[in-house]
């Protein structure tokens, strides 16, 4: 079971590229029905070198998540599959406190937007989390802000 909560991003932190980073590709093969009761997403992720795919269901701030590694030649046949439904970024990983502070600096059609997402191991740190001054607005469970639908945009959503 994954436990996260996502913020937008007021201000990079200071020194960013001394923090490990990596670059991303992931396209959507399945993007949820939010009319279900527990929708499911599939999608196929390329970074550091590796290939996988990922199931991930329900919605919110807990979901299941089943990650399997692919090699190049699957990874390159379900890439094609995704045409219009992907997303590049740079993940910094930023230790904060006992947690880990994953970055995403949004490349592309989705330029501009940066996002933070931070996973738990407990109920109650998902609750009690107090993020650092540099994330703003929490956007966990906001349909907008999903991975999966920002693979489907053009430009990033309008933050209001």
């Amino acid at each position: 079971m994954e436990r996260e909560r996502k913020f937008l991003v007021l201000r990079l932190p200071g020194g960013l590229n001394k923090f490990p980073h990596e670059r991303i590709r992931q396209g959507y093969l399945g993007i949820p029905n939010l009319q279900e009761p527990k929708p499911v997403e599939v999608r196929v992720r390329e970074h550091a070198g590796k290939h996988v795919i990922t199931v991930k269901g329900g919605r919110g701030g807990s979901r299941s998540e089943v990650e399997v590694p692919v090699d190049d030649n699957a990874f390159r046949s379900l890439w094609r599959l995704t045409h219009g439904r992907r997303i590049e970024k740079v993940r910094y990983r930023i230790p904060f406190g006992d947690f880990m502070i994953e970055l995403d600096v949004y490349r592309g059609k989705l330029r501009g937007l940066k996002t933070a997402e931070v996973e738990f191991k407990s109920a109650g740190q998902f609750r009690s989390f107090r993020p650092p001054e540099w994330l703003g607005r929490e956007v966990t469970g906001r349909d907008e802000f999903s991975n999966s639908r920002l693979a489907t945009r053009n430009s990033p959503p309008k933050l209001s």
